[in-house]
């Protein structure tokens, strides 16, 4: 038998608690792996939104799994969304927001029938999430760099990020990147004060928004 300590409990999490972790991970992980697989294959990367949708609406068939079904068909969403505008449209920053919520009525709908929860709160968490980022690049300028990235071979991008990071670090950059981010935090802290799954999914959502921004900010400061 395995030995506990006194006075210890094991650490169990809720299942709201699964359904934030699960939230983070949807968000934070896939990206990395997205992002290359869209670049060479965004064909494939389009195909794989069949997959997630069938997995999703197989876990959402059975009463012990409904949850995760639900939740992984809001991230089927933003994943179709994010396939399309990376694989043929990322040279033009304007068209991100617009494409990244095309499943934007889909979710509104599901809200307004009261389906798919879990899912539809995850979706707009990403969505918000997205939208601040980009309206940071917007405050600070970055757009032109933003098109610069991605015309150029990864080996040519190390100046136009060193442009990049040396607007981000001005007192304008850091200001609003603290204001921005210190929005996402306290939206994400509020919403787990609310008992609900999909509370816990929204904040799940917006508050990894905060770790994919600094991981690529730390991406770009080793290049």
């Amino acid at each position: 038998m395995a030995r506990q300590w006194p006075g210890l409990k094991p650490f169990k999490l809720s299942q709201r608690g699964w359904i934030f972790a699960a939230a983070a991970f949807l968000v934070s992980v896939p990206v990395f792996f997205e992002a290359p697989l869209v670049r060479q294959w965004p064909w494939l990367a389009c195909a794989l939104t069949g997959g997630w949708l069938w997995l999703g609406k197989m876990l959402l068939s059975r009463p012990g799994t409904r949850v995760w079904g639900d939740l992984l068909i809001g991230f089927t969403g933003s994943w179709f969304a994010g396939a399309v505008y990376w694989g043929w449209l990322r040279w033009e920053p304007l068209l991100h927001l617009p494409v990244e919520a095309v499943p934007l009525p889909l979710a509104l709908w599901c809200l307004w029938r009261r389906k798919l929860q879990v899912g539809s709160w995850f979706y707009l968490g990403s969505l918000f999430g997205t939208a601040v980022t980009d309206l940071y690049f917007y405050l600070v300028d970055l757009i032109p760099h933003w098109r610069q990235l991605m015309q150029v071979e990864p080996e040519l991008a190390v100046p136009i990020l060193q442009s990049a990071i040396a607007r981000v670090h001005t007192p304008w950059g850091a200001t609003w990147a603290i204001a921005l981010a210190m929005l996402l935090l306290g939206m994400g802290i509020v919403s787990l004060r609310c008992t609900k799954l999909h509370a816990w999914g929204f904040s799940g959502a917006l508050l990894s928004t905060i770790l994919v921004d600094g991981l690529f900010w730390l991406a770009a400061l080793a290049a």
